[in-house]
């Protein structure tokens, strides 16, 4: 498998290399302008220290972009998408390369594989989009009908209309088409903090509770959580429901901006609760 990536990364054009692509697609731009639009939707100086080395170009193939892909992940199913519908780039929130790497597994190998061997360049925009304007959490205070909204460092803080927090939680279920669980003594709630993806840490809540929060909206609930902040309703929907609206919409702003034919792939992982 190894070798077999070594052999493909030989193959591909360098940007010296003449070579002819046939593609319906009347828009197109080279990967670096392309680029330069998703650093103005999400400047990368906006990401936690801990993300700087991992976000940006995860894969970089110089490529002509005809056709870009967005997904929350890029999994096995997302870069077979993306090749089945002859994307050239693949946009993703979570990074590609998470850890350092010091040895190559056999699935992240196939991954790699996959994606040389289609040509597929592949960038992600993590905490960057999480905080820009626009983001995972506008966007997710946006879904959940938030109004007079916030913008905070870590989230985003709005209100809704005066509800049972039984009520809130429905909501929040039938707007982000997931399962939920929450927690709490709170009864009613006005003021809301949404944190797409694992936001469920301490201090987050330490400041959701100094601005007098009722409910606070995440992913990730841990135990320790649950009992440190029991004057809030907790509510997780999933780490999933939280952050993927927000890059079903980045693929409707980066066509708008690019003119490129742009996809959403989803891929829920479908946790099933009994």
């Amino acid at each position: 498998m190894i070798y077999d990536i070594i052999d493909l990364l030989n193959e591909i054009p360098s940007k010296n290399d003449t070579f002819i692509r046939i593609n319906h697609h009347s828009l197109h731009m080279h990967l670096y302008e392309v680029l330069s639009t998703l650093k103005e939707i999400a400047p990368p100086d906006l990401a936690e220290d801990f993300d700087k080395v991992k976000i940006g170009l995860n894969l970089d193939l110089d490529n002509e972009i005809n056709k870009i892909a967005v997904a929350l992940d890029a999994t096995e199913y997302v870069i077979e998408r993306a090749a089945d519908i002859d994307a050239d780039l693949l946009v993703v929130h979570h990074p590609f390369i998470f850890h350092s790497i010091n040895s190559i597994s056999s699935s992240f190998a196939a991954l790699l594989e996959k994606a040389l061997a289609n040509r597929i360049s592949i960038y992600s925009m993590h905490t960057n989009f999480d905080k820009a304007s626009g983001g995972i959490n506008d966007v997710l205070a946006h879904r959940l009908g938030l109004k007079d909204v916030e913008e905070l460092d870590v989230g985003r803080i709005g209100f809704v209309d005066e509800c049972a927090a039984d009520v809130f939680v429905k909501h929040i279920s039938k707007s982000l088409n997931t399962t939920v669980q929450y927690v709490g003594k709170k009864k009613t709630v006005r003021k809301v903090m949404v944190f797409g993806g694992s936001g469920f840490k301490s201090e987050y809540l330490q400041l959701a509770r100094k601005m007098r929060v009722d409910a606070y909206v995440s992913a990730e609930l841990k135990h320790n959580i649950i009992r440190e902040f029991q004057d809030m309703l907790l509510v997780d929907a999933t780490h999933y429901a939280t952050e993927n609206p927000g890059m079903e919409e980045l693929t409707t702003i980066l066509q708008d901006k690019t003119g490129i034919d742009t996809e959403f792939i989803d891929h829920d992982p479908l946790i099933k609760m009994l």
